[in-house]
């Protein structure tokens, strides 16, 4: 079994005695990039962690030419969170939030309640969406936010589909790399099923492996899914080597922003020109991405023909 550890990717698998198919996801450098760009407050960018971490392990499980969103919209003092992936591994994500309502919330948090859903994001949805194109219908599916955690709200989502039934464990945390920075990290591990078919004998077995690899699954811990030195393969074996496990062609994934100049140009030409001559300011309009923070500055000259 190999030893070589690669981060920023999607590891699918399979339990050779259940049939069940799973992915595991290791994001390293990439959430550490993401997070670290806008220099968020801690419990924001861990959140915003969970939900790129979930997000990428939710579309691992699709076959989708687009892109995968995952957004939140609450009540709390992190007011929208939002996460993507393209079917080409391109990842990004941001948050908004109000920092006056997160320095309340966290300073009334009892110890270890600090990052809940509830106390964060408040009351609202997690929102599904796979849009592959303008000629295509979107998909979205969306619940309320029920549960402590990302994880929890997304098995909410799952119980309720009749389509499927899955069981996911995410872990995001600060970890100091080998010259003793504190870096990013997450990892997910998530097996999925369809409602099982057949005799009432068949049933039972695929329900007693269903049930064995949620336990084994659970059995992993947050250290394990973001440990740098443990490589996806080794770390698959510990956990279901009793029941053989095969490991499939990996899928990269970088963090890239899809804006550019030609997007923002794009979207200017479409506003009337008192609303262009109202953006700005010194003479300029200046847009800012807000996932990436990559400025695109318009002069005079630029505005006039984009106006034109």
């Amino acid at each position: 079994m190999s030893d070589v550890v690669l981060d920023d990717l999607v590891q699918p698998f399979q339990i050779d005695a259940s049939g069940l198919r799973g992915r595991l996801v290791r994001l390293g450098p990439l959430l550490d990039e993401i997070l670290t760009r806008h220099a968020y407050p801690e419990p924001v960018a861990r959140m915003l962690g969970e939900a790129i971490v979930l997000a990428v392990a939710l579309a691992g499980a699709l076959k989708y030419d687009g892109v995968f969103t995952l957004q939140t919209k609450g009540d709390g003092p992190i007011h929208l969170l939002v996460a993507d992936v393209t079917s080409a591994g391109a990842v990004r994500g941001y948050a908004q939030f109000d920092a006056e309502k997160l320095a309340k919330a966290v300073a009334a948090a009892p110890a270890g309640l600090g990052d809940s859903v509830p106390r964060l994001l408040g009351a609202g949805y997690l929102a599904f969406t796979v849009d592959q194109g303008e000629h295509t219908e979107r998909y979205q599916g969306i619940v309320e936010l029920q549960g402590a955690t990302l994880a929890e709200c997304a098995h909410h989502y799952f119980r309720q589909s009749e389509q499927v039934e899955a069981g996911l464990k995410l872990a995001v945390a600060k970890i100091a790399d080998a010259a003793g920075t504190p870096r990013w990290r997450g990892g997910s591990l998530m097996i999925q099923r369809l409602p099982p078919e057949g005799s009432a004998a068949r049933q039972e077995a695929a329900e007693d492996g269903w049930r064995r690899a949620v336990i084994l699954m659970s059995s992993s811990t947050s250290q394990e899914l973001v440990d740098a030195a443990l490589s996806p393969e080794r770390l698959l074996f510990r956990l279901f080597h009793e029941d053989g496990v095969r490991v499939y062609h990996r899928h990269e994934l970088s963090a890239r922003c899809r804006c550019s100049r030609g997007r923002v140009e794009a979207v200017l030409r479409l506003m009337p020109a008192e609303e262009l001559a109202a953006m700005k300011i010194d003479g300029r309009i200046r847009v800012t991405c807000q996932f990436c923070s990559a400025l695109y500055d318009f002069d005079d000259s630029d505005i006039l023909a984009l106006a034109g």
